[in-house]
This record gives C-alpha cells, sequence and structure tokens, in this order.
C-alpha cells in the first residue's frame, strides 16, 4: 500500500494575496506531490470535520463556539492574526481531523503524514500565532482518553515554541512535549515544555542534527511513547521569513528522516505534520513543506512499513 497521505481541498479557501500566512501552500504543497510524482490525488486520504466534542477535550467549549460563529473578541483577533470567515472555519476543523486521520493511520501502518497541521501556538481558550485549534493536544487527548495509547511523545521541530501545546498538556504527564526550538524568536514569553531545547540563532545542519539525534537517543528509550506526534516545521530553514536557523533543505531532509528512522528502529509509529513555513515564493515553501513527505516516503520504501 502506498504511504497514508491526507489532504482536502479545504485547506486552502480564498485568501488575501498580500496577507503574511501563506494559505495557498496547502494546495501548492499537494500540486507539488503530485507533480514530482510521490502521490496521486485519488491516493490522498480526505478527512472528515472534526466534532466539537473532540474539540473540547484540549479546548474551552465556549472558545470553540465563539470562534465558529465568529465572534472572537477584537483581542483574540489580533492575536491570531488572520481575517474570519465560514470557509476558513471548515478549513480550521477539517484541518485538525486530517491531523486525527494521519495520527490514526500512523497506528496502524507505523507512518502516516499529513499535508498540514501542527498548530501549536493555539492555547486552551484563545487562538495566537496563526493557530486557532491545537491539533497536536487534542491528537493526544483523543488518543489518550479513548485508550488507543498509553502515552504519547509530541517532538516540535518548529523553530517557534510549541507554547500552547506545552500549555494545554501541562496537566496530563501522558503526553510529553518536546519543543526544539530558536531561543530568541516569537513567543516573547515563553510556556514550559516537559523538554525545552533552545537553540542559538544562525545554528546550522551539522550542530542541528547533532541535537535531534542526541535528544531522541535519550528521550525515546525513557519515555517509550506508543506514538510520536512530529512537528516538521520548516521555519528552521535558512530561506524561511520568520525563522533564524541555517538549515539547507538537505539538512531538512536529513533531520526528517532521522527522526522517522528514530522512532520506526524501535518499533515506535510516527506521524508527520508540516508545522511552521513562510516564504513569499509559494511555490519554494511549497516544495520545502513536500521534503517532509518525500523523506517519509523513503523511510517507507527501506522500513517496509504497511
Amino acid at each position: 500500500m502506498p504511504l497514508p497521505l491526507i489532504y482536502h481541498e479545504d485547506y486552502s479557501p480564498e485568501f488575501p494575496a498580500e496577507h503574511r500566512f501563506p494559505m495557498d501552500k496547502f494546495r501548492l504543497l499537494r500540486d507539488h506531490l503530485v507533480d514530482s510524482g510521490l502521490t496521486r490525488d485519488a491516493d490522498l486520504l480526505r478527512p472528515q470535520i472534526c466534532p466539537n466534542d473532540i474539540l473540547a477535550l484540549a479546548h474551552d467549549r465556549s472558545y470553540i463556539e465563539r470562534y465558529m460563529s465568529g465572534e472572537l473578541s477584537r483581542e483574540d483577533q489580533r492575536r491570531l492574526g488572520l481575517p474570519w470567515n465560514e470557509a476558513l472555519a471548515r478549513r480550521t476543523v477539517r484541518a485538525v481531523g486530517g491531523s486525527i486521520l494521519a495520527a490514526e493511520q500512523a497506528l496502524e501502518h507505523g507512518l502516516a503524514c499529513h499535508l498540514a497541521g501542527g498548530t501549536h501556538h493555539a492555547h486552551y481558550d484563545y487562538p495566537a500565532g496563526f493557530c486557532i485549534f491545537n491539533d497536536l493536544a487534542i491528537i493526544s487527548q483523543y488518543l489518550l482518553q479513548s485508550g488507543r495509547v498509553n502515552r504519547v511523545l509530541i517532538f516540535d521541530c518548529d523553530v517557534h515554541q510549541g507554547d500552547g501545546t506545552a500549555r494545554i498538556l501541562h496537566d496530563t504527564p501522558e503526553a510529553i512535549t518536546v519543543s526544539l526550538h530558536c531561543e530568541k524568536n516569537f513567543p516573547a514569553r515563553k510556556a514550559e515544555s516537559d523538554w525545552d531545547i533552545p537553540l542559538p540563532k544562525g545554528m546550522g545542519d551539522a550542530e542541528y542534527l547533532q541535537v535531534v539525534d542526541d535528544t531522541l537517543n535519550y528521550l525515546l528509550p525513557l519515555y517509550q511513547p506508543d506514538l510520536v506526534l512530529y512537528d516538521a516545521g520548516v521555519d528552521v530553514h535558512k530561506d524561511d521569513a520568520l525563522g533564524y536557523l541555517q538549515l539547507t533543505d538537505d539538512g531538512v531532509a536529513e533531520r526528517d528522516e532521522r527522526v522517522m528512522r528514530h522512532c520506526l528502529g524501535r518499533d515506535i509509529p510516527v506521524v508527520g505534520v508540516i508545522g511552521g513555513g513562510y516564504s513569499k515564493d509559494r511555490h519554494a515553501l511549497a516544495r520545502r513543506h513536500g521534503i517532509l513527505h518525500h523523506s517519509a516516503q523513503r523511510v517507507w520504501d527501506s522500513h517496509g512499513c504497511h
């Protein structure tokens, strides 16, 4: 069977072209993966919309209702940095459904990747940094409370700290939050993850990959999770508009492969979400995000997952 990849046409609704958030990157990523021969559109798995009861495992119900009805306060709208309309609201809950489906596919087959996800700045009762509902926290609570897993580890390699995830899951010891992020970057006020690994500005491939290896060699045997949620943010790239690290394309590909091989080499299923990535050149950005899926295909083929 092919590597499970999850996508939906709702992911890139009409959006102001000049906006800082690259809403079209999800559609362009799909196009890139199809054009490069990695997948066919018909093979992509389409998710359901995530119901409110599952969102509420990690979020305040009144916040969910305020967002879905377009009644966020001005302060919340400012924190979020995105406009509101019904198509965007549908996109938001569809993408959470996609991350859940990707996690379920990973549990079944060992490895799966989403063409979206990684909304780690969303908090329990307010949005932030382009993130509305925190798919990483929602997946964790959903799988833990349904008994599908006993322990989950979130390995967040987005260049920004996963502050919302850390705060939502602070009192859930079965969900281990790990954040590798650039030390001097958004958010200015950091949360406290179970494991925070702040990195200096300007760090390149070799030093970064050593940190990844050292971290996983220590934490995976220590916790022995039933699933790893991997946020493969490409805002660590040297050409990213909002990141301050210096990884190359090859460095990002090596990072993604190493994370997946560390997990699968220990018989731990792993699901990849794309996380952050920002560039005015949206096609280059889509190709950068696609490094995750191409890396996953190489790992899938060599590990014989199915």
